[in-house]
């Protein structure tokens, strides 16, 4: 019988980790290729990881809320064949073993007496915790109380192998400092989330984990960028008549429901190939100015929170094209069926916040992306017709584009001609356009 280590997969550019949300299998089932193992969670999207054989589970080395690093085993098949390296070890290195099994019988109930007295470490809202760090928690008697006061220097504070030998190497010196003076202050205890308060009959409701990242990329984005609006009002008339001519047999020859999104969608890519200076990210203190055009669409998952899944290179796709990649993006992220790919790339964003009824908004930038519109709902009013026999009042149908981008970067002439450029693409919509 050969092992199979099935690792965590790549799951896209700027992936490194993953949420374990639930296991599917358990030990000792039998799985076949390509059946989905467990769950996961990175911070936009959830997904199934397959397994790559056929077999059975054995070993599964990683619970349910743990944080895994891309290409970490997560768990363990037994399949057919040979190969089982684990079981073909050197016989000098099982008599070194057999001779060192007092001393490692003698760490390990030093190890199990610290993890008796250690009180159970786990994480919580504001910081997540690898098994590596509550284990070394575990083995050195660490609290909670005194693990969350332990500065961390890895992603969003996180605290990291280096950051827990750092601690331990001083340890020992601080206790005995602080023993040999007893007069000084005493250390403030680590900051503890402040208790629910409620009235009688409120309901305390839990956020979401997908709630809590989408909150703390939000604050993130506000604390990051300086942002700053441009509004403007655009002329939908043309397009508002053209869809209602052209959709029914659009959907009879393509199969497709024909919307507003792909065709406000196909503007803004051809403003985004026009002023290029908005298809840039920001890195610290260097502008990476994209090549391709990949344009982000939030979309609505059935709990209610957004995603934004991709468009990859939008500026070369026709109405057709745009269409039918709007309709898939948007149908897999109603039924949860998008995949780590699909929310990855994104060099400017579009929101729909007419959906809701909403006719100007302002949008959050989408970082390390500059800028995000904001698309208004299409309203039917009054409006002066220019004419050359002179002005009339007549009915339309308007709406607002609101801009909001990184002031950093990009100046009030930059954000304002880039809107005003998607706004001269909708009004000079040919009413006679062929699909």
């Amino acid at each position: 019988m050969a092992r199979f280590e099935l690792k965590l997969p790549k799951m896209g550019e700027s992936v490194a980790e993953a949420t374990i949300t639930s296991w599917l299998k358990e030990v000792g089932d039998t799985i076949e290729q390509d059946e989905a193992v467990l769950e996961i969670a990175t911070d936009k999207v959830d997904s199934e990881v397959p397994s790559e054989v056929d077999g059975v589970l054995v070993e599964v080395l990683f619970n349910v809320d743990d944080v895994v690093q891309v290409g970490q085993t997560i768990a363990v098949i037994e399949t057919e064949g040979e190969g089982n390296t684990a079981a073909t070890e050197p016989k000098a290195e099982e008599v070194v073993e057999e001779k060192t099994a007092p001393a490692v019988a003698e760490v390990e109930k030093t190890v199990t007496k610290a993890q008796e007295t250690a009180a159970p470490i786990s994480s919580n809202g504001e910081r997540f915790y690898s098994p590596l760090v509550k284990n070394m928690a575990k083995a050195e008697g660490i609290d909670q109380a005194e693990l969350d006061a332990i500065t961390g220097t890895g992603k969003d504070g996180r605290v990291t192998k280096a950051d827990m030998q750092a601690y331990l190497k001083n340890r020992g010196s601080q206790l005995a400092q602080e023993a040999a003076a007893p007069a000084k202050t005493a250390k403030p205890e680590a900051k503890k989330p402040a208790p629910v308060v409620a009235a009688q009959g409120d309901e305390i409701i839990e956020m979401t984990r997908m709630g809590k990242l989408i909150a703390h990329h939000m604050v993130d984005s506000v604390q990051t960028s300086a942002h700053v609006q441009s509004f403007i009002e655009a002329d939908v008339t043309n397009i508002w008549n053209w869809r209602k001519k052209v959709k029914g047999e659009f959907m009879k020859r393509e199969g497709e429901n024909l919307t507003f999104t792909p065709i406000f969608m196909e503007a803004v890519a051809k403003a985004l190939r026009d002023f290029p200076m908005m298809n840039i990210s920001l890195q610290g203190d260097t502008i990476v100015k994209k090549k391709n055009v990949n344009l982000g669409m939030a979309a609505a998952l059935p709990d209610g929170n957004l995603i934004v899944p991709v468009i990859k290179n939008a500026d070369q796709l026709n109405l057709v094209g745009m269409t039918k990649a709007v309709n898939d993006l948007a149908g897999r992220a109603r039924d949860n069926k998008l995949k780590p790919d699909d929310i990855q790339g994104g060099t400017y964003t579009v929101t729909n916040v007419g959906t809701f009824g909403s006719i100007m908004g302002t949008p959050i930038i989408n970082q390390p992306q500059v800028g995000i519109l904001a698309l208004g709902a299409i309203r039917k009013v009054p409006a002066v017709i220019e004419t050359p026999d002179g002005d009339f009042i007549g009915i339309r149908y308007k709406m607002f584009l609101s801009h909001s981008y990184d002031h950093r970067v990009v100046n009030g002439a930059l954000g304002g001609q880039f809107v005003k450029a998607v706004k001269d693409y909708l009004e000079a919509w040919d009413s006679n356009r062929e699909i």
